[in-house]
Parts: structure tokens; sequence; C-alpha cells
């Protein structure tokens, strides 16, 4: 008899615990500007291909991208001197062969870096919105890469509201959502994650937990969530899709089959790599 009540405890305990995470995992629907973010799909870094001398978050990846008409997916870190480079890694090692974080260098020391051994810079976010007014959409991703992302975010903002642009913003610090859910909300905001359980990198335990199965949601309320495709199977992105009707880009997607398979499951495409029909073919609905 104790044993069945503690079994029947423990199915209810379950079962509210997964009422709460469907709960937790909900965002905002129907931001009133989605048909035009999700008409393109988006060159990551810009259309760059090293084999042509294009390297990536560059200025001539983003003019190539732009002339094939593509979105683009570009990444963007506060500088020493509280300006805003578009750069990927918060370390210069790997893409310009400099031993210095962005965060220690000012903007006209970062403009000095070469890029893959080529002759382009880094580029400053304003240069990147002068290019893309008028064209095509940004999905402008914010590093934080510490604890206060407030004066990151506040400085994109501000920047972004100079130009007329097309563009939603994205992060994997839920501060960042966060900050725009409260003082922003006009702005499209989405959730960058992928399976931290599988692929933990510098995050704690509980961080990881939380992160893959997106219940920084309850808080931020996304308007949308950016996932590692290989990951897009997890529990909590279905989740978000299917019952939630929250749309899900697929990040980063390296072969046509690979784009077709996700848009099949009408997720939106980050792609790399290869060179993609401009606009994206909605999935066919299915009749219910």
């Amino acid at each position: 008899m104790i044993l069945l009540k503690l079994l029947l405890i423990l199915l209810l305990a379950a079962a509210l615990g997964g009422v709460l995470w469907v709960f937790a995992t909900g965002g905002r629907r129907s931001y009133p500007d989605w048909a035009a973010l999700r008409e393109v799909r988006y060159a990551h870094r810009g259309l760059h291909d090293r084999k042509l001398g294009i390297p990536e978050n560059s200025m001539a990846a983003f003019r190539r991208a732009y002339e094939y008409g593509y979105g683009v997916e570009l990444d963007v870190h506060l500088t020493g001197d509280g300006q805003l480079a578009v750069i990927h890694d918060k370390s210069l090692k790997r893409t310009a062969g400099v031993d210095k974080e962005v965060s220690q260098l000012s903007m006209r020391e970062l403009t000095r870096c070469r890029l893959e051994g080529t002759q382009e810079t880094i580029p400053a976010l304003e240069e990147v919105l002068e290019l893309f007014q008028g064209g095509p959409p940004l999905l402008v991703e914010l590093k934080a890469d510490y604890f206060d992302a407030r004066e990151l975010v506040k400085k994109a903002v501000e920047t972004l509201d100079r130009y007329r642009v097309s563009y939603c913003i994205e992060s994997f610090h839920p501060g960042i959502l966060l900050w725009l859910r409260r003082h922003r909300p006009d702005i499209c905001r989405g959730q960058l994650s992928q399976d931290f359980l599988r692929c933990r990198g510098e995050l704690k335990g509980w961080q990881a937990f939380l992160m893959t199965h997106l219940l920084s949601n309850l808080f931020t309320r996304p308007d949308f969530i950016s996932f590692h495709w290989e990951h897009r199977m997890r529990p909590a992105v279905r989740l978000c899709q299917r019952l939630h009707r929250l749309p899900v880009f697929c990040w980063t997607v390296r072969s046509r089959s690979a784009m077709e398979m996700v848009e099949r499951e009408d997720c939106l495409v980050i792609f790399e790599g290869f060179r993609p029909p401009i606009h994206r073919v909605p999935a066919v609905k299915r009749a219910s």
C-alpha cells in the first residue's frame, strides 16, 4: 500500500512537472513583421568563401550576400571602447591571428586587424547597417560572453534605430532577450540554443539543462527559437514549434539535402558553404 501511494505521488509529480515545462517553454506568437523575415534564406556570417578570399563576417561577405539577395546572420561584440564590432569569436586568434580578445581593443585597433590573411578588416556594425538599408533582413546575434549584457544590447538597439533595416535579434544569453522584453518589446527576439547536455562547453550542468530544455522562455518569451539543426528533434524544440507555434531557425546547414530536409519541417535555414535559391519554399501544411 505504501509503495502504491509512493508511485502515485511520483506520477502526479511527473505530470505536474510536465505541465509546468509546457507552460515554461512558451513564447510570444504572431510578431507583426514576421512574414518579411521568413521569406528568405540566411547566409551564415555573410556569403563568405575562403577559396575566393572572402572571410566570414567581412564586408566582402556581406556585400556578396546583399548582391544575391540573401538575408544575413551576423555576430556582434562590444569592444573595449564601447563600440560594436562584427565578429564571431571573442578571441581574434582564429580569424585574425591576434592573441587578443575583442573586449581588450578599441574599434580603431580592431580595424587594423586583417581577416584570414586577406585585406578585409573587422567591420563596425554601422558599416553593415548602412549597406543593408532597404535591403534583405538581418539576423543579429549579440555575443554576450559576460554576465551583465545590458550595455551590449542597449548600444546595439540604439545603433539599429538609426538605420532603415529589417532585422531581428537573437542571443544565447537569456539576459539579452529579457532586456528586450522589458524595454523594447517592439523588436523581434529569438533564443539561440542547442543540446548543451551533449555539447556543454563552458556551461555549468544546471545551465546546460536549462538551455537545452528552453526553460528561460518562461521569463523571456521569445518570438522564435534558433537551434542547432542536428539537435532540432529535441522535445523542447518540437514543443515550441508544434504546440506554441513559434518559428524555428536551424543553424548551420551546410548542404542542399539538409536544407531541404529541415525546410520540409517548416524550419528556417541559416546556411553556409553552398549557394541555395534566395527564397525559401514554405512547407506544405498537412490536412488535419
